[in-house]
Order: C-alpha cells, then sequence, then structure tokens
C-alpha cells in the first residue's frame, strides 16, 4: 500500500502483490480444473486437471476424514459430523482468504447429499449412496450423447476450442471425440463395478478407501488419456475426410 505521507510505496507492497499474485494462479487454476485441462494443445498439467494441490486436498480430505472417524469410533453420526465439519473449515478458509470457492462448494454438495442420506438411513454406508447414483447418471448420459453421435468430449472441445459443429463432419475428429467419451463413460463405469459390490457387502471403511482412490487420482488418468487421445490425430500429414452431411 502507499505510505502515510504519499510519497511512494512501503515494503509491505510486496507481500500484498504475491498474495494477489497467489490469489490470481488459484483463480487460474479454479478456472482449468477437469475438463478444461483440454484447452492446451501443447502439454497436458495434472496439476491444473485436479485443481491443483488445494483442489486435491478440498476434494479428498472430508473422504478421508470420514474413514478415519469410521474406523476410529464406528456408527455413522461421528463420522458424518466430521466430514461435514471438514467442508465447513475448507469452504470458510476460502472465504476468509478470498479465494474461487467454485471447487470448494462441489465438495459441499457432494459431502451434503452423503450426509443426509446416511443420517436418514441411520447407516455409514449410506453416505456413498448419492455418489453411486452421480456415477451411474454420469454413465448413462456419455453413453447417450455417443449414441446421437454428440459425444460429450466433443461437445467440450467445440465450446472451448470455438470449433462450432464442424467436427461433426470429419470421420477421423468424429471418432476420436467418440472414443474419448467412451473412455470418460468407462471411468464412470469401472467406479460402480468396484463401489457398489463394496456397498452391497457393507465393507465402509474398503468402500471410503475405494472411492478416493477412484475419485481425483482416477479422474486426472482419464483426462490425460482423452487429452491424448483428442489431441493426436490418426494421420496428421493428411487432411480429414468428410462425413456425407447428414440430414
Amino acid at each position: 500500500m502507499m505510505s502515510e505521507q504519499g510519497t511512494g510505496p512501503s515494503r509491505s507492497s510486496e507481500p500484498d502483490q504475491d498474495g494477489e499474485s497467489t490469489q490470481q494462479a488459484e483463480a487460474s487454476v479454479d478456472r482449468r480444473a477437469g475438463l478444461a485441462a483440454l484447452l492446451d494443445s501443447d502439454e497436458f498439467s495434472l496439476h491444473e486437471a485436479v485443481g491443483g494441490w488445494r483442489g486435491f486436498m478440498e476434494s479428498a480430505l472430508p473422504g478421508l476424514v470420514f474413514v478415519i472417524a469410521f474406523v476410529g469410533w464406528g456408527g455413522f453420526r461421528v463420522p458424518v459430523i466430521a466430514s461435514v465439519g471438514t467442508v465447513v473449515v475448507l469452504v470458510a478458509a476460502r472465504l476468509i482468504q478470498r479465494t474461487p470457492i467454485t471447487q470448494a462448494l462441489s465438495g459441499v454438495l457432494g459431502v451434503g447429499l452423503g450426509a443426509v442420506w446416511a443420517w436418514r438411513a441411520g447407516d455409514a454406508s449410506g453416505y456413498f449412496v448419492p455418489g453411486l447414483w452421480i456415477n451411474a447418471a454420469w454413465m448413462v448420459g456419455v453413453a447417450l450423447t455417443m449414441l446421437v453421435r454428440w459425444p460429450l468430449v466433443g461437445i467440450v472441445m467445440s465450446l472451448v476450442n470455438g470449433q462450432g459443429t464442424e467436427w461433426r463432419r470429419h470421420k477421423g475428429t468424429m471418432a476420436r471425440y467418440q472414443w474419448g467419451s467412451a473412455i470418460l463413460a468407462a471411468m464412470f463405469g469401472l467406479r460402480l463395478l468396484v463401489q457398489v459390490p463394496l456397498y452391497l457387502s457393507d465393507q465402509v471403511a474398503v468402500l471410503g478407501t475405494a472411492k478416493l482412490v477412484m475419485g481425483l487420482p482416477l479422474t486426472a488418468l482419464t483426462l490425460w488419456a482423452i487429452w491424448f487421445l483428442v489431441r493426436t490425430p490418426a494421420h496428421p500429414e493428411e487432411p480429414e475426410a468428410p462425413l456425407p452431411p447428414t440430414r
């Protein structure tokens, strides 16, 4: 800030500038997290794909606290309260620091739904039910976009790169976007394949651990596979043959 006499900047301006730079960097990571990482045509940033280390912690910590509390105390009340309390602290920290809370709020939604479900069911395993339904909905939704030949990956790429709908007329591009969407649907399907049996057998601690491992780490690996696929044309030296016009 300026000195009281207005003669020039004080030394205290340097930390403020550093703080602003950190906040800007975090805002940039938040905006580019997830599928937005496909924007970068030169390299894939794992850091940005998972929302930075802070985003990773905000995603993993509530679930980790839930598992630890369940192993330590059992039941459902203590794990649910501990998980919800963790999310509240994470969001409050962002509000105090005036950093973007978009990714933290997504954690609030997931934890909130799980907490309500577990509390109403009176069972700790209910904490994971909303996540299973969400994964099922995403898997079916992505599969439907492929079925109608509007693959989700193609839609996202057209939005972030301004491609319009021209990509639908090129066989190679359409195929890559279909395969990319198939990889995304497979990620959701794999989660269900592993986690549903654990839920049905009431293995809460193992289910919680599986959910953590198959959360952001699996998402980042999936995004890398999609990025690699859509950024690597099958025959880059030859122009792609357009598909016949559709009615």
